[in-house]
């Protein structure tokens, strides 16, 4: 009788527990909001934020590592006093000059064609040496060869024909001017796909002598000129365009400047009176030329020195 009995207590017991717990309510989700701080439950107490290591304790986490890596600088390298000491690094913001100009001669020929005279060329070949005292300054001198390179112009030759007049042209021998140089501004740029290729600008200004005389055109019958140097003024500038740390193509515009002695146009009743040959006053005249031609610079190489 007592065993029945307990056997439907433990049978009630069990169908019990699982109506009750299907009886309780469901927890609703809870929502969360990212902009606000989680507060804690009521009852509960704020997580505490993990300490920081001790001062000295980075030794083995960070700077030991490197003695895993290369064992043989652990007992040559205090990794802590060479990264106390005080840094003094200079750094250099733009890249060095590719070509140096200081202290170097710069040797320059050549050729000159005349862009101004429509009745009469004076192409010839040229020389320029230069001495450079600074990176941007240098002193020199040039100089051109026109005798037997003067021709007159088609031009000139139509137009004479035309008008039945002559018009008063000169020939040049040579000319020399001692010049001073300054290189402002200096660059690179891109070609032929990634070949870089650095160049610089100059400006010049000099002063010399050119030699001239005027060609017999309104009697040449009777008139001969003979060569006679004059006071000239040289101002131009160029550009180079380097290939390597010594050698240049170079194009320049140069103006020389003087005054010049011309044919008198009208013939005299004693045509053999030489004082009547030239005209009355003197011409101001500008010869400017375009010369063409390449730069060599000697020594050919150098070596930087960087401030210590």
């Amino acid at each position: 009788m007592n065993q029945a009995r307990v056997g439907l207590l433990v049978a009630a017991a069990l169908v019990a527990v699982p109506l009750t717990a299907s009886a309780q309510p469901k927890e609703q989700p809870k929502e969360i909001n990212l902009d606000e701080p989680e507060t804690p439950a009521e009852g509960t107490e704020p997580a505490e934020a993990p300490e920081a290591p001790a001062e000295g304790g980075g030794d083995e986490a960070g700077l030991g590592d490197i003695c895993k890596i290369d064992p043989s600088a652990c007992p040559t390298i205090d990794l802590n006093k060479e990264a106390a000491k005080d840094l003094n690094p200079e750094t250099y913001a733009v890249q060095q000059i590719y070509a140096l100009r200081y202290h170097r001669f710069e040797v320059n020929p050549y050729f000159g064609l005349t862009m101004n005279d429509q009745f009469v060329g004076h192409n010839g070949p040229g020389l320029a040496i230069n001495w450079y005292l600074t990176n941007v300054l240098a002193i020199g001198v040039n100089g051109n060869w026109y005798a037997g390179l003067n021709t007159p112009s088609d031009f000139n030759f139509q137009t004479s024909r035309a008008a039945r007049i002559g018009e008063p042209i000169t020939e040049y021998q040579w000319n020399a001017n001692a010049n001073f140089t300054y290189v402002p501004a200096y660059g690179k740029f891109a070609g032929f796909s990634d070949f870089i290729f650095h160049y610089d600008f100059y400006v010049l200004g000099g002063v010399g002598a050119i030699s001239t005389r005027p060609i017999a055109v309104v009697d040449p019958d009777n008139r001969t000129f003979d060569w006679k140097p004059k006071l000239s003024f040289h101002v131009g500038g160029g550009l180079r365009i380097f290939f390597n740390r010594w050698f240049a193509a170079m194009a320049e515009v140069s103006d020389y400047i003087f005054f010049d002695e011309l044919e008198n146009p009208s013939v005299a009743q004693s045509p053999q009176d030489r004082s009547t040959w030239l005209a009355e006053g003197k011409s101001f005249t500008n010869n400017v030329q375009a010369q063409v031609g390449f730069s060599v610079f000697l020594p050919f190489s150098w070596e930087y020195r960087l401030p210590k």
